[in-house]
């Protein structure tokens, strides 16, 4: 008769092996981060070009979750220039400057891609 014993677990082994899948995401994740920014840049209405080049994105990650952050760092006095110019803004002498809806048509395209990509992965198993 042939027995095998072992002593321990594979906890070393798992965490390696979930850190190498956590790495291989980061470049999807990226690749979507860097589309969406280039997809919000030139969606940006363009006065100065000071917004529109203003766009970034950071990978966030929390139990067990990733997500990707989009940023604008075109602060003037207090306000987020790309807020101001979807919502709209009031104007010093009582006026009101109607915003513009340019963030959701520009970055949906990517939401669709990254939602295809997920599904086609999910059904690939």
């Amino acid at each position: 008769m042939i027995t095998f014993r072992s002593k321990g677990d594979y906890s070393k082994a798992t965490r390696y092996f979930e850190k190498l899948r956590e790495k291989a995401k980061l470049g999807v994740l990226d690749k979507y981060g860097k589309a969406g920014v280039d997809a919000l840049s030139s969606a940006t209405p363009v006065d100065s070009g000071t917004t529109a080049a203003s766009w970034g994105y950071e990978i966030e990650h929390s139990a067990g979750c990733s997500k990707i952050v989009f940023t604008n760092s075109n602060v003037v006095k207090g306000v987020n220039i790309a807020i101001i110019l979807q919502y709209g803004h009031g104007t010093g002498t009582g006026g009101w400057v109607q915003g513009r809806d340019y963030i959701n048509p520009a970055i949906q395209p990517v939401f669709d891609q990254i939602a295809k990509e997920a599904w086609e992965e999910v059904v690939s198993v």
